[in-house]
């Protein structure tokens, strides 16, 4: 049985103008709302500089400007910096409780299906990731979050009273938390959220991956699950699916278990508070393949 719906807190959106009018206060730098980025769950918006060229506005709500420049956008410039199409940060300020960046509009647009040449490409990608941060020990490691709430994601209590077998996963879930350590150690550069959502394409090529907000240290195969949640819910082609699930198969399981557990957690708890019920039993479908 599916408990009544709870008044779980939802995440906060974008409201780019109020943020371009206190950027303009802060900076004095006068950005033109170019209109807003399609999908995402927080918002993103294009804006215009002075010089007529265009960039992305994005923010990180109950953050702050000096943690996200030490961890997420480090990673994301240390990939750039080796030829990863990851996106220059262009502008970086502190509003009231949250972070708001305005970073490089890459060409492309998103990819949402999967194809086996995106997933050759996507796998490519990862392989870069290897190794990244051997010498940035500074940068914070990839938190699991499996037996305590993360920051506005991966919450417990909405799995546990949701309904019976919302409430069976919750339990799974710290259960390998007991058996497993709270950050997932490694010296990649780890994205957190690699799906096809935050890959742009032009003409079957993938040229930018964006949304590097809770981007970290840690094991770079954490992406490979991840993208195995973000084609769920998306369209690919035969065969797409099997073969990643083939790459998970060959996974450390100390990597693939806590990993597995972590999205099983971060994808059912949105769904509960973002989505319907049906929503939410998809994403149990998929988490349930795995956590044991």
């Amino acid at each position: 049985m599916t408990s009544p719906r709870q008044s779980w807190a939802r995440a906060e959106r974008l409201d780019a103008a109020r943020l371009i009018d206190a950027l303009h206060l802060q900076t004095g730098v006068r950005l033109t709302l170019d209109g807003p980025c399609p999908g995402g769950q927080v918002g993103a918006a294009y804006v215009r500089w002075p010089d007529d060229h265009r960039s992305v506005l994005k923010w990180r709500p109950h953050s702050q400007a000096e943690g996200m420049q030490a961890g997420p956008l480090a990673v994301a410039e240390v990939l750039r910096l080796a030829g990863y199409p990851a996106p220059a940060t262009e502008l970086v300020a502190q509003i009231g409780h949250a972070v708001v960046m305005v970073q490089e509009l890459l060409p492309g647009t998103k990819a949402d299906h999967l194809d086996h040449r995106g997933l050759d490409q996507a796998l490519e990608l990862n392989r870069m990731q290897a190794d990244r941060l051997a010498d940035r020990p500074d940068i914070p490691t990839v938190a699991l979050h499996l037996r305590q709430d993360g920051s506005g994601y991966c919450l417990h209590g909405p799995l546990r009273r949701h309904n019976r077998r919302s409430a069976a996963l919750e339990r799974r879930v710290a259960a390998v938390g007991s058996d497993h350590p709270p950050e997932l150690a490694g010296q990649d550069a780890v994205h957190v959220d690699f799906q096809p959502g935050n890959m742009l394409t032009t003409d079957g090529s993938i040229t930018g991956v964006v949304d590097w907000d809770g981007a970290a240290r840690g094991d770079r195969r954490f992406d490979l699950v991840t993208l195995r949640f973000g084609i769920h819910a998306k369209g690919t082609d035969p065969g797409v699916t099997q073969r990643l699930d083939a790459v998970l198969d060959s996974l450390p399981v100390d990597v693939l278990r806590p990993v597995w557990a972590h999205m099983s957690l971060r994808m059912v708890d949105w769904a509960i508070r973002h989505f319907t019920p049906a929503d939410v039993e998809h994403w149990l479908d998929l988490a349930e393949q795995r956590v044991s």
